[in-house]
């Protein structure tokens, strides 16, 4: 695990061996599919084949997506890139492959990178070519009206994919796995951040706004959101324990990841009532408990935030929680809960359970 995953949070063996975790068996079929240029410009264009919520932005340069058009145009192979189908959305998400996808878009669009504030977009020229070259400094408008045999065959270039399909179980949580391990990018994608790749909609859209409250920011103790979306995780944490606590199944990544995916288009309606009982018990907490109050031992310590933060929106907020919270705290049981090697249904059972036991009136 990354060594700013987990900064301003407290490590616990049992959260990191439950993120190492192995995933489920899945049924996985993956089949080679060949696109033409144009094809893939085509799809992703109508919106069939997207480039997934949160994913990395294009940080190619213009020189290396120039070199790639000209790997096209003289006949030179290409890696292939991964999509995954989701059969849900009726789309195909790029799990691997996005910098050449855009590159080629980019060409086809005639422009490179996306507007500036103001707007403006820099002309793609292929750049970075040798002088000599016949394509050098083209344009993809120019390439037509100078070369129409090389225009053709940039057209008719053929980009292999290997498409991914989930048949078990039933959904799609397999491409978090498949995302985890396969994405090639600088900084390797993890948690959170892979999720709103994958999941990305309205639930997710909602998680990040709730991310910038002004009392979560305290509770969670920075003003600036965290750098891997930790934040943001202990959101999704607190829905799913909220609403699906009492199907709570190990590891916990994929139970968040099942809960993500099947709110992934929530309704207006449940997101401004989750949006209500997330700010009401972030002000409730700060008002009883005060900044940073699962921070209690060495940083913010996620399975007695879970617990806590969960049983008080679920049963309210008595007059003396303070004081409550700090017997619960106290109490030996309830740290060997939060603080130990395992995080089995169990433990998460008996940790719940305490915190009712201690905070509910």
């Amino acid at each position: 695990m990354t060594s700013d995953y987990n900064e301003g949070l407290e490590e616990i063996e049992s959260e990191e061996l439950d993120l190492e975790s192995t995933p489920s068996t899945y049924e996985v079929i993956t089949y080679p599919a060949d696109f033409t240029l144009e094809g893939l410009v085509s799809k992703f264009r109508k919106g069939s084949m997207t480039i997934p919520g949160f994913q990395r932005n294009f940080v190619w340069t213009i020189k290396q997506a120039s070199r790639l058009i000209e790997s096209f145009l003289l006949g030179l192979p290409v890696p292939a890139i991964f999509l995954f189908t989701d059969e849900v959305n009726n789309e195909q998400l790029v799990i691997d492959g996005q910098q050449r996808l855009m590159s080629v878009v980019y060409f086809f669009d005639g422009y490179f990178g996306e507007p500036d504030q103001k707007g403006r977009r820099k002309v793609f020229r292929l750049t970075g070519l040798n002088e000599k070259s016949p394509y050098y400094n083209k344009t993809y408008a120019e390439l037509e009206e100078s070369d129409q045999a090389a225009f053709n065959k940039l057209n008719d270039s053929v980009l292999r994919a290997f498409v991914v399909k989930q048949l078990t179980p039933n959904g799609n949580t397999s491409v978090y796995h498949i995302f985890e391990r396969l994405n090639t990018g600088g900084t390797q994608l993890v948690g959170q951040e892979i999720r709103n790749c994958v999941y990305h909609g309205e639930f997710n859209n909602l998680l990040c706004t709730l991310n910038q409250y002004d009392n979560w920011r305290k509770i969670f103790g920075s003003d600036i959101p965290h750098k891997r979306q930790k934040d943001v995780e202990l959101i999704l944490r607190f829905f799913s324990f909220f609403e699906n606590g009492h199907n709570y199944e190990r590891p916990i990544k994929d139970f968040m990841s099942n809960y993500m995916r099947e709110n992934q288009h929530i309704s207006l309606k449940k997101a401004e009532k989750f949006d209500n009982l997330f700010k009401t018990t972030c002000d409730n907490i700060v008002e009883h408990l005060g900044d940073k109050p699962f921070h209690i031992w060495s940083g913010l310590n996620v399975a007695v935030f879970d617990s806590t933060f969960t049983v008080l929106a679920l049963n309210g907020f008595p007059e003396d929680l303070n004081q409550r919270f700090s017997n619960l705290k106290s109490d030996q049981d309830f740290i060997k809960g939060v603080r130990g090697a395992t995080a089995d249904e169990s433990i998460v059972e008996l940790r719940m359970s305490l915190a009712k036991q201690y905070l509910v009136q």
